[in-house]
């Protein structure tokens, strides 16, 4: 298969070791010196592009990645208040593919499963009250997390006391506390940590006066995450249309 890169940071290069090291062939490589390539005769070669960027400019990736006609899998969080519908709409009805996840990790990928499964449960047990918690790497520009965000919502699915989410405290890289973990009952608060060069911790807390149910993952590395927008890859490039995590892996849905 032919693979571009969009975003050659750490983990476009962790992505590149393991496409290749899985056969496949590297036609493209995209960063911030060399946008024009979006229009090269490489990059249109490519049977899928995997981006990873940030989110100002995850939106025009994908745009110029549409109007090259290629398929796209992306980890980019941050765009989606902004432009989450508009993109929906060109892959439900426009005839683009794109494969999107908050979290690659197919660690990740589990504990979403469980978190889901464990949020029916406590459904029937009013008395434990639930808060999450993330924290990553200072070079991180969205808090909370795009990863913490789909499991919040998760949670909201399935835990009939909670109505919505709601940003938490905010530890800077200075170690600086902004916000307040105080809300109301109905409210899940998921606070955020920015703090040396954590690939990612998400942890789930129920709570009670009688005991304590945690929930956490623990990133060690990138390979994970690399690993499963690899295969995401595999699986977009006879697809079409909005795909997701639960296309890739049916035991989400």
């Amino acid at each position: 298969m032919k693979i571009a890169l969009i975003g050659y940071g750490k983990m476009g290069k962790e992505i590149e070791k393991i496409a290749l090291s899985r056969g496949h062939e590297i036609v493209s490589i995209i960063d911030v010196n060399n946008q024009e390539d979006f229009n090269s005769d490489a990059f249109k070669s490519a049977d899928v592009a995997i981006e990873f960027t940030n989110p100002m400019v995850a939106y025009s990736n994908y745009i110029k990645t549409f109007e090259a006609g290629v398929k796209l899998v992306s980890g980019s969080t941050g765009w989606m208040d902004k432009h989450g519908e508009e993109i929906k709409k060109l892959c439900t009805q426009g005839g683009k593919t794109l494969f999107w996840a908050s979290n690659f990790s197919l660690g990740v990928t589990i504990f979403s499963a469980v978190n889901k499964y464990l949020a029916k449960i406590m459904n029937q047990f009013p008395a434990y009250d639930v808060t999450m918690s993330e924290t990553h790497h200072i070079h991180k520009l969205d808090a909370p997390s795009g990863t913490a965000i789909t499991l919040a919502e998760e949670i909201l699915e399935n835990l009939d006391r909670k109505e919505r989410w709601v940003k938490g405290t905010m530890q800077a890289p200075d170690g600086s506390v902004s916000g307040s973990a105080e809300c109301a009952a109905n409210e899940l608060p998921v606070s955020s940590i920015r703090e040396g060069e954590v690939p990612g911790i998400h942890v789930i807390r129920y709570e009670s006066e009688a005991d304590s149910i945690i929930l956490t993952h623990d990133a060690k590395n990138r390979k994970g995450f690399a690993l499963g927008a690899v295969l995401a890859a595999e699986f977009t490039a006879n697809k079409e249309g909005y795909l997701g995590m639960s296309d890739l892996f049916p035991f989400l849905k």
